[in-house]
């Protein structure tokens, strides 16, 4: 089963889901801000897998993050759904805030 860190604040996290749930593929979702351990275990990944070397550059908080059963971490979760052969549902109406540590768009 994969794992998604992120929250419901974050407009990405909430299509990612819906787009999980109306493809019918199992997941648990880590909410990153319900307690200290859900979001030091995504600080913990965050800080050691290089995949997130450029979000914390650019001030990107790097959710939603989706780990594949293989452990390989994924931020771009478009390209995950379209190399397991899903298809993406992206409503423009959800995307029109922004998860950066600089809070544009949020």
């Amino acid at each position: 089963m994969i794992k998604v860190y992120g929250s419901m604040k974050c407009p990405y996290c909430v299509v990612l889901k819906e787009n999980l749930d109306r493809s019918g593929i199992a997941y648990d979702f880590v909410e990153i801000l319900e307690s200290l351990g859900n979001l030091g275990a995504f600080l913990e990944l965050r800080d050691s897998d290089p995949v997130f070397d450029h979000l914390k550059a650019v001030k990107d908080i790097g959710v939603p993050a989706l780990v594949d059963e293989t452990g390989k971490v994924w931020t771009d979760w478009e390209s995950w759904l379209r190399e397991n052969n899903y298809e993406i549902f992206v409503p423009e109406s959800s995307l029109t805030q922004a998860c950066s540590l600089d809070r544009k768009g949020c």
